[in-house]
Order: C-alpha cells, then structure tokens, then sequence
C-alpha cells in the first residue's frame, strides 16, 4: 500500500491548454504543447501557459502608480512582463510560464499602503498570439473595430466581440517580426477552442499556419 502511495506521489502533474495541441506534441515546463514550427506569413500560436494576473485597484491608488499603464494601453515593465490596462482601475499582466509569484509578490510590495485584489487567472482564460503582415485585414473579417495602425497602433489594448465572442485585444507588434502586426487575444478558457478555429478558419485565404509556443513565450 505504502509503495503504491509513494507510486502515485511522483506522478508529473501536467497542464493542458483547452484549444488542441497540433502534432507533434510534447511537455514542457508543466505543460502540454505544440512542438509544431511553422515559417507562414500569417501564424497561431496558442499561448495560454503564460501566466495571467489579474489586478484591480483605485485608479488613482499606489498600485496604478507603480504600474504606470493607463486603461485601453499595454506596456512592458522592468521584468518583461506585459501590463495591460483592460479597463478602468483593472489591469492584466502577463509575465513567462510559472512566474505568478513573482508577479503577486511584485504587486503586493508595490501595493503597500492601499488596497487591490489579485487574482491568477493562468487557467481559467485562453489567450492566442497572431501575427502576420495580414493580421489586421484578417481580424477585420470577424471583428467590427477598425484595425488601421492611426485607429488602433502598437500598444492598443481593448475588448470587442471576434466572431461573436467578447475578446480582450492587445496589439503588441514583435521586435522580431519588424512590420507585421502582432495581435495576443483572449477569452474565457471555455471558448478558447473556439476563438482558435473561428481565427484559422478566417484566416484560410491568408495562408495561415500553426505555430507551437516556445519558452518564455512573451
């Protein structure tokens, strides 16, 4: 009995994505993943293993100060981590895989001397990655925003409906990928498999592809 315990006790938990890995498939960091490589103009990469910290706090508080991200923009901090501001005195960061008590504890000290709610929502939302010189044009068939870069530049963070769905949208164009727009879009975790089809299906007449994310992945 005790061997079978001890048995069970050193099973590798694994976390899975809610959108299908596309073949090959492999384990990385805790995670289930694409091991897929794809060199299209137009890619999608599931991007779900980030860690994804929610904050709420007064808009005028220590926590926003040190945040330094105004509602509808997204920027980088000291870390790397992304902060997005996705609406008035809330804010989504978005940091490597396995990093959330890095970012909670950042904020906590930050925070010292008023008052906000964290919450790590790592596996309750879906979260995809498209870039390609297409992108916007793609993004035009299944949303209703205007994707021109003097309407919605690098660092635009807003939330809209794509195909149907209320989808959080942040442009955030790659240093790499110099002149292709690169848009991270996310949803609750129950429609991320959804959000992917709906996004290749639109993106056929692209040449779209799926790519596997890579470590650290932002």
């Amino acid at each position: 009995m005790a061997e079978a315990m001890g048995n069970v006790a050193e099973v590798a938990l694994v976390a899975r994505s809610p959108i299908d890995p596309a073949p090959p498939v492999t384990v990385e960091q805790g995670w289930q993943i694409s091991a897929r490589r794809s060199d299209a103009a137009m890619r999608i990469v599931d991007c779900t293993p980030l860690t994804k910290v929610l904050v709420k706090a007064p808009v005028d508080g220590p926590i926003a100060a040190s945040l330094g991200v105004t509602f509808g923009r997204a920027a980088r901090d000291s870390t790397g981590a992304l902060v997005i501001g996705s609406g008035p005195g809330e804010w989504l960061l978005l940091a490597p895989p396995g990093r959330a008590g890095e970012v909670v504890g950042r904020l906590s000290t930050a925070g010292e001397g008023g008052w906000m709610s964290i919450f790590d929502v790592t596996h309750g939302r879906a979260l995809l990655r498209l870039g390609g010189p297409d992108a916007a044009a793609l993004l035009s068939k299944v949303c209703a925003i205007d994707f021109a870069d003097a309407v919605t530049p690098n660092a635009a963070a807003f939330r809209s409906s794509v195909a149907t769905m209320v989808t959080d949208i942040v442009r955030d164009d790659l240093a790499e990928q110099e002149g292709k727009p690169s848009y991270l879009l996310g949803c609750e975790r129950s429609s991320g498999q959804y959000l992917f089809d709906a996004l290749l299906d639109a993106g056929e007449e692209f040449g779209i592809d799926v790519d596997g994310f890579v470590f650290p992945g932002i």
